[in-house]
């Protein structure tokens, strides 16, 4: 009895490892692994662009720098350092969602009618399928009619 719990216990886990293999090689694990990493470098792109450049161009409009935006607290029971609330560098992070936020917005919205419009697109069934339908259909007019075996003349 417990050879045979040890053998099923074996094959299912024989079982779970094949599985996972098939996903792996499917290419599944393969377009998740480019999708993280062109995602970090986009992310990594969107942040310079926000430090860089929009912040900056921001404070300029709105005259405050970002960067130096912090608000100090008080020392905490006496500790040397104070604590400091880094606004500037929130707000950076902030914006840097959003920009984020949108293009993955726009790029589920462009792929869901991309689908759309290959789905809408779809090619007729083939002919075998059109002529089962076909027959289908006859026999379904002829049991209605009720018309029997017999009556069919022969072809």
């Amino acid at each position: 009895m417990m050879k045979k719990r040890k053998k099923d216990e074996l094959t299912r886990i024989k079982r779970f490892f094949n599985e996972f293999k098939t996903f792996a090689i499917r290419g599944n694990m393969i377009d998740m692994t480019v999708g993280i990493v062109v995602g970090g470098a986009f992310t990594a792109l969107v942040n310079s662009i926000v430090t860089n450049i929009a912040t900056p161009l921001i404070g300029i409009l709105i005259g405050v720098d970002f960067h130096g935006l912090l608000i100090t607290l008080p020392r905490p029971y006496g500790n040397a350092e104070p604590s400091t609330l880094g606004l500037g560098p929130f707000i950076n992070s902030v914006i840097t969602f959003v920009i984020v936020a949108f293009t993955v917005f726009l790029f589920v919205k462009a792929l869901n009618r991309f689908r759309k419009s290959q789905e809408d697109a779809a090619p007729p069934p083939p002919t075998e399928t059109q002529l089962l339908m076909e027959i289908r259909d006859l026999l379904k007019a002829q049991n209605s009619a009720g018309i029997h075996d017999s009556e069919i003349p022969p072809s």
